[in-house]
């Protein structure tokens, strides 16, 4: 279905989050499939490289015995997205909260599924930068929405239609 398509925003937001999703899942397979935890595949040098790590808390390995709560919290922020997203009147915060439910999704995928049990698998990272956390499709696309969120605010361009605007 091509995007022009899509006439309303909760339908753009889900399809861009469907589209991150599967992004994000197909990296994940090819990094395990491909990509070592021990010797990193270096594609620029030192400055971009390919390590896989299985990650059971958030970044810079903060939580890590907290598995369970973020899967909890992640069950949480899709649930108050998908309340909100028939709500949305501005296209770029579709985006904003479709980059976030993809990457959030797409995490949350290899915290119910993956080892080491159901509700704290450990999510699979795989790109490397010099001095900062292994990551993943779906943390770029969380981090992007976070950025794209602090744009629009400051711009001051609402989500919603404003009270008695809506249809």
């Amino acid at each position: 279905m091509p995007l022009a398509r899509l006439t309303h925003h909760w339908q753009r937001l889900y399809f861009l989050a469907a589209f991150i999703w599967l992004i994000d899942y197909s990296t994940k397979v090819w990094a395990l499939n491909n990509v070592s935890q021990v010797q990193p595949i270096k594609v620029i040098g030192s400055i971009l490289q390919l390590r896989l790590v299985f990650n059971p808390g958030a970044a810079f390995s903060f939580g890590t015995s907290f598995t369970f709560i973020f899967t909890i919290l992640a069950i949480l922020a899709v649930a108050g997205i998908a309340y909100y997203a028939i709500k949305i009147a501005d296209a770029r915060w579709a985006a904003v909260l479709g980059l976030a439910l993809g990457g959030i999704v797409g995490n949350l995928t290899d915290r119910i599924f993956r080892e080491p049990s159901i509700f704290n698998g450990h999510v699979i990272d795989w790109i490397e930068l010099p001095r900062f956390p292994v990551f993943n499709v779906a943390d770029m696309a969380i981090v992007f929405a976070a950025l794209l969120s602090v744009l629009l605010i400051a711009k001051e361009i609402p989500p919603f239609a404003p009270t008695g605007a809506q249809k």
